[in-house]
Protein backbone atom coordinates (compact mmCIF):
# COMPACT_ATOMS: atom_id res chain seq x y z
CA UNK A 1 0.00 0.00 0.00
CA UNK A 2 2.62 1.88 0.22
CA UNK A 3 3.41 2.99 -3.28
CA UNK A 4 -0.40 4.39 -3.67
CA UNK A 5 0.56 6.98 -0.66
CA UNK A 6 0.51 9.57 -3.06
CA UNK A 7 -2.65 8.67 -4.66
CA UNK A 8 -4.50 8.34 -0.95
CA UNK A 9 -2.91 12.06 -0.18
CA UNK A 10 -4.07 12.83 -3.45
CA UNK A 11 -7.86 11.63 -3.06
CA UNK A 12 -8.00 12.54 0.62
CA UNK A 13 -6.80 16.53 -0.07
CA UNK A 14 -9.36 16.85 -2.65
CA UNK A 15 -12.35 15.51 -0.78
CA UNK A 16 -11.20 17.34 2.40
CA UNK A 17 -11.52 20.51 -0.33
CA UNK A 18 -15.07 19.40 -0.99
CA UNK A 19 -16.56 19.54 2.35
CA UNK A 20 -14.69 22.82 3.70
CA UNK A 21 -16.73 24.27 0.31
CA UNK A 22 -19.56 22.74 1.14
CA UNK A 23 -19.43 23.80 4.97
CA UNK A 24 -19.73 27.37 3.70
CA UNK A 25 -22.08 27.21 2.08
CA UNK A 26 -24.11 26.24 5.03
CA UNK A 27 -23.48 29.61 7.12
CA UNK A 28 -26.82 31.17 6.99
CA UNK A 29 -28.16 27.35 8.37
CA UNK A 30 -26.02 25.71 10.52
CA UNK A 31 -23.41 25.32 12.08
CA UNK A 32 -22.40 29.03 13.21
CA UNK A 33 -19.95 28.40 15.90
CA UNK A 34 -16.01 27.21 15.87
CA UNK A 35 -17.11 23.60 17.23
CA UNK A 36 -19.72 22.48 14.76
CA UNK A 37 -16.63 23.31 11.83
CA UNK A 38 -14.30 21.49 13.58
CA UNK A 39 -16.56 18.36 13.64
CA UNK A 40 -18.06 18.73 10.30
CA UNK A 41 -14.69 19.10 8.99
CA UNK A 42 -13.04 16.11 11.27
CA UNK A 43 -15.87 13.67 9.51
CA UNK A 44 -15.13 15.28 6.22
CA UNK A 45 -11.65 14.29 6.53
CA UNK A 46 -12.65 10.45 7.56
CA UNK A 47 -14.63 10.52 5.14
CA UNK A 48 -12.22 11.98 2.03
CA UNK A 49 -9.65 8.83 3.96
CA UNK A 50 -11.94 6.45 3.23
CA UNK A 51 -13.08 7.24 -0.52
CA UNK A 52 -9.50 7.31 -1.12
CA UNK A 53 -8.27 4.40 0.74
CA UNK A 54 -11.17 1.94 -1.05
CA UNK A 55 -8.93 2.69 -4.31
CA UNK A 56 -5.46 1.02 -3.33
CA UNK A 57 -7.62 -1.78 -1.60
CA UNK A 58 -9.58 -2.93 -4.53
CA UNK A 59 -6.11 -3.35 -6.87
CA UNK A 60 -4.56 -4.89 -4.27
CA UNK A 61 -7.63 -7.30 -3.74
CA UNK A 62 -7.56 -6.40 -0.29
CA UNK A 63 -11.41 -6.67 0.13
CA UNK A 64 -11.63 -6.33 3.74
CA UNK A 65 -10.29 -2.97 4.03
CA UNK A 66 -12.79 -2.05 1.54
CA UNK A 67 -15.70 -3.26 3.56
CA UNK A 68 -15.10 -0.60 6.06
CA UNK A 69 -16.84 1.73 3.82
CA UNK A 70 -20.23 -0.09 4.60
CA UNK A 71 -19.28 0.55 8.07
CA UNK A 72 -19.05 4.22 6.83
CA UNK A 73 -22.08 4.36 5.41
CA UNK A 74 -24.00 3.32 8.98
CA UNK A 75 -22.38 6.08 10.85
CA UNK A 76 -23.12 8.69 8.15
CA UNK A 77 -26.56 7.77 8.86
CA UNK A 78 -26.35 8.26 12.24
CA UNK A 79 -25.04 11.81 11.61
CA UNK A 80 -28.38 13.14 10.33
CA UNK A 81 -29.72 11.49 14.16
CA UNK A 82 -27.38 13.31 15.64
CA UNK A 83 -27.71 16.60 13.74
CA UNK A 84 -31.73 16.46 14.32
CA UNK A 85 -31.47 16.07 17.98
CA UNK A 86 -28.72 18.73 18.16
CA UNK A 87 -30.82 21.35 16.24
CA UNK A 88 -34.33 20.36 17.84
CA UNK A 89 -32.58 21.12 21.07
CA UNK A 90 -31.42 23.88 19.84
CA UNK A 91 -35.39 25.17 18.80
CA UNK A 92 -36.63 25.23 22.40
CA UNK A 93 -34.99 28.58 23.00
CA UNK A 94 -35.24 30.14 19.69
CA UNK A 95 -37.82 32.91 19.22
CA UNK A 96 -38.34 32.40 15.62
CA UNK A 97 -38.73 28.77 15.04
CA UNK A 98 -36.95 27.03 11.76
CA UNK A 99 -39.49 24.49 12.07
CA UNK A 100 -39.52 20.85 11.98
CA UNK A 101 -39.09 20.18 8.41
CA UNK A 102 -36.27 22.82 7.90
CA UNK A 103 -34.19 20.67 10.88
CA UNK A 104 -34.99 17.13 9.16
CA UNK A 105 -33.44 19.01 5.80
CA UNK A 106 -30.00 20.24 7.21
CA UNK A 107 -29.58 17.00 8.87
CA UNK A 108 -29.88 15.10 6.11
CA UNK A 109 -28.29 17.97 3.72
CA UNK A 110 -24.98 16.81 6.07
CA UNK A 111 -25.34 12.81 5.86
CA UNK A 112 -25.74 13.60 1.64
CA UNK A 113 -21.90 15.78 2.24
CA UNK A 114 -19.94 13.06 3.74
CA UNK A 115 -21.55 10.88 0.75
CA UNK A 116 -20.55 13.46 -1.67
CA UNK A 117 -16.87 13.87 -0.13
CA UNK A 118 -16.47 10.28 0.02
CA UNK A 119 -16.96 9.94 -4.05
CA UNK A 120 -14.98 12.45 -4.14
CA UNK A 121 -11.90 11.31 -2.56
CA UNK A 122 -12.48 8.02 -4.73
CA UNK A 123 -13.15 8.86 -8.39
CA UNK A 124 -9.97 11.55 -7.46
CA UNK A 125 -7.97 8.19 -6.74
CA UNK A 126 -9.25 6.41 -9.43
CA UNK A 127 -8.06 9.08 -12.03
CA UNK A 128 -4.89 9.48 -10.06
CA UNK A 129 -4.28 6.02 -10.65
CA UNK A 130 -5.17 6.21 -14.29
CA UNK A 131 -4.09 9.31 -15.40
CA UNK A 132 -0.96 10.48 -12.79
CA UNK A 133 -1.21 13.85 -10.83
CA UNK A 134 -2.71 15.99 -13.20
CA UNK A 135 -5.32 13.72 -14.79
CA UNK A 136 -6.46 13.32 -10.83
CA UNK A 137 -6.36 17.09 -10.53
CA UNK A 138 -8.69 18.02 -13.26
CA UNK A 139 -10.82 15.01 -11.65
CA UNK A 140 -11.18 16.86 -8.30
CA UNK A 141 -12.01 20.16 -10.13
CA UNK A 142 -15.19 18.80 -11.69
CA UNK A 143 -15.86 16.79 -9.11
CA UNK A 144 -15.88 19.79 -6.12
CA UNK A 145 -17.58 21.48 -9.00
CA UNK A 146 -20.21 18.98 -9.26
CA UNK A 147 -20.61 18.58 -5.92
CA UNK A 148 -21.20 22.98 -5.27
CA UNK A 149 -23.55 22.71 -8.26
CA UNK A 150 -25.84 19.56 -6.96
CA UNK A 151 -26.01 20.83 -3.72
CA UNK A 152 -27.06 24.31 -4.00
CA UNK A 153 -30.36 23.23 -4.61
CA UNK A 154 -33.42 25.59 -5.49
CA UNK A 155 -34.21 28.57 -3.39
CA UNK A 156 -37.61 30.30 -3.50
CA UNK A 157 -36.25 32.94 -6.01
CA UNK A 158 -35.93 30.07 -8.10
CA UNK A 159 -40.05 29.54 -8.40
CA UNK A 160 -41.56 32.57 -6.70
CA UNK A 161 -41.97 36.42 -7.64
CA UNK A 162 -40.86 38.24 -4.86
CA UNK A 163 -41.93 41.70 -4.25
CA UNK A 164 -42.55 44.59 -1.76
CA UNK A 165 -45.59 44.76 0.33
CA UNK A 166 -47.56 47.41 1.45
CA UNK A 167 -48.66 46.75 5.46
CA UNK A 168 -51.48 48.57 6.73
CA UNK A 169 -54.20 48.00 8.84
CA UNK A 170 -58.40 47.51 8.13
CA UNK A 171 -59.78 48.86 11.96
CA UNK A 172 -56.97 46.90 14.21
CA UNK A 173 -56.58 43.76 11.85
CA UNK A 174 -53.09 44.40 10.43
CA UNK A 175 -52.71 43.40 6.67
CA UNK A 176 -49.87 43.05 3.71
CA UNK A 177 -51.85 43.89 0.95
CA UNK A 178 -54.90 41.31 0.77
CA UNK A 179 -53.49 38.90 2.73
CA UNK A 180 -54.85 39.21 6.69
CA UNK A 181 -52.91 38.31 9.59
CA UNK A 182 -53.83 39.23 13.12
CA UNK A 183 -55.84 41.26 15.41
CA UNK A 184 -53.71 44.35 17.13
CA UNK A 185 -55.76 46.38 20.03
CA UNK A 186 -53.70 48.92 21.23
CA UNK A 187 -53.40 51.84 19.18
CA UNK A 188 -49.79 52.70 20.15
CA UNK A 189 -48.49 49.52 18.86
CA UNK A 190 -50.79 49.53 15.43
CA UNK A 191 -48.73 53.03 14.80
CA UNK A 192 -45.35 51.40 15.41
CA UNK A 193 -46.13 48.69 13.46
CA UNK A 194 -46.82 51.32 10.37
CA UNK A 195 -43.89 53.10 10.91
CA UNK A 196 -41.48 50.19 11.26
CA UNK A 197 -42.77 47.16 9.85
CA UNK A 198 -42.12 45.41 6.19
CA UNK A 199 -44.25 43.09 4.18
CA UNK A 200 -43.29 41.30 0.90
CA UNK A 201 -45.56 39.39 -1.43
CA UNK A 202 -44.02 36.03 -2.65
CA UNK A 203 -46.47 34.61 -5.59
CA UNK A 204 -45.76 31.19 -6.99
CA UNK A 205 -44.69 31.26 -10.99
CA UNK A 206 -46.37 28.18 -11.48
CA UNK A 207 -48.38 25.03 -9.40
CA UNK A 208 -45.60 23.85 -8.36
CA UNK A 209 -44.73 26.27 -6.83
CA UNK A 210 -48.22 26.73 -5.19
CA UNK A 211 -48.16 23.66 -3.42
CA UNK A 212 -44.52 24.13 -2.47
CA UNK A 213 -45.66 27.75 -0.70
CA UNK A 214 -48.73 25.47 1.03
CA UNK A 215 -46.58 23.76 3.12
CA UNK A 216 -46.35 25.04 6.70
CA UNK A 217 -42.81 24.31 6.79
CA UNK A 218 -41.62 26.11 4.05
CA UNK A 219 -43.17 29.48 5.54
CA UNK A 220 -41.67 28.63 8.76
CA UNK A 221 -38.15 28.42 6.61
CA UNK A 222 -39.63 31.80 4.97
CA UNK A 223 -40.38 33.55 8.53
CA UNK A 224 -37.00 32.38 10.40
CA UNK A 225 -34.71 33.16 7.31
CA UNK A 226 -35.81 36.75 7.23
CA UNK A 227 -35.61 37.40 11.13
CA UNK A 228 -31.97 35.96 11.41
CA UNK A 229 -30.92 37.91 8.18
CA UNK A 230 -33.00 40.95 9.34
CA UNK A 231 -32.87 41.17 12.70
CA UNK A 232 -36.46 40.81 14.54
CA UNK A 233 -38.10 43.04 17.43
CA UNK A 234 -39.57 39.93 18.76
CA UNK A 235 -39.28 39.28 21.95
CA UNK A 236 -41.14 36.59 24.90
CA UNK A 237 -43.50 39.30 25.93
CA UNK A 238 -44.58 40.98 22.19
CA UNK A 239 -46.32 38.21 20.26
CA UNK A 240 -47.41 41.15 17.69
CA UNK A 241 -44.01 41.53 16.36
CA UNK A 242 -43.76 37.64 15.80
CA UNK A 243 -42.61 37.07 11.89
CA UNK A 244 -45.55 35.36 9.92
CA UNK A 245 -46.29 34.07 6.51
CA UNK A 246 -49.53 33.92 5.84
CA UNK A 247 -51.83 32.66 2.69
CA UNK A 248 -54.14 34.05 0.15
CA UNK A 249 -56.31 31.08 0.08
CA UNK A 250 -58.11 32.23 -3.50
CA UNK A 251 -54.70 32.82 -5.09
CA UNK A 252 -52.24 31.04 -3.31
CA UNK A 253 -49.93 33.59 -2.80
CA UNK A 254 -48.19 34.08 0.52
CA UNK A 255 -47.50 37.74 2.24
CA UNK A 256 -44.48 38.31 5.10
CA UNK A 257 -44.94 40.31 7.49
CA UNK A 258 -41.92 41.07 9.92
CA UNK A 259 -40.73 44.04 12.73
CA UNK A 260 -36.98 43.62 11.03
CA UNK A 261 -34.62 45.31 13.14
CA UNK A 262 -32.89 46.86 9.80
CA UNK A 263 -35.28 48.12 7.61
CA UNK A 264 -34.40 48.03 4.02
CA UNK A 265 -36.72 46.12 1.91
CA UNK A 266 -34.36 45.48 -0.69
CA UNK A 267 -32.02 43.12 1.81
CA UNK A 268 -35.64 42.02 2.86
CA UNK A 269 -36.65 40.74 -0.70
CA UNK A 270 -33.23 39.59 -1.04
CA UNK A 271 -33.14 37.49 1.59
CA UNK A 272 -36.82 36.10 1.18
CA UNK A 273 -35.41 34.66 -2.39
CA UNK A 274 -32.61 32.98 -1.15
CA UNK A 275 -34.85 31.33 1.30
CA UNK A 276 -33.95 27.40 0.18
CA UNK A 277 -37.37 24.87 -0.97
CA UNK A 278 -37.29 22.32 1.36
CA UNK A 279 -37.17 19.03 0.35
CA UNK A 280 -40.46 17.64 2.24
CA UNK A 281 -42.20 20.64 0.73
CA UNK A 282 -41.47 20.44 -3.03
CA UNK A 283 -44.31 18.96 -4.85
CA UNK A 284 -44.43 18.87 -8.71
CA UNK A 285 -48.67 18.39 -9.40
CA UNK A 286 -47.66 19.87 -12.98
CA UNK A 287 -45.55 16.35 -13.17
CA UNK A 288 -48.93 14.29 -13.47
CA UNK A 289 -51.38 14.70 -16.20
CA UNK A 290 -53.97 15.57 -13.75
CA UNK A 291 -52.21 18.02 -12.17
CA UNK A 292 -51.36 19.65 -15.80
CA UNK A 293 -55.18 19.64 -16.57
CA UNK A 294 -55.99 21.13 -13.62
CA UNK A 295 -53.52 24.13 -14.27
CA UNK A 296 -55.23 24.16 -17.56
Amino acid sequence: MEKYLDVILFGSGAGTLARLLLLRLDYRQYPGYPHGYISHLSLGAIASALGAVAVPAILEKDFTAFTFLALAAQQFREIRNIERETLENLEETRLEKRGKDYIEGIARTFEARNYLVMITAFFTSVATVVAGIWGGAVAAVVLILFSLTFMAGQTIGDICEVVPGKVHFQGSLLNVEDINFMSVGLPEMREKIINEALGVMIKPKNDDARATLHDMGQRMAIAHTAAVIMGSKKDVDIPEFTPLVRKNPDTGAVALYIMPMEKDMEVLVLAVKRTPVLESARVKPLKTQAGRMAAD
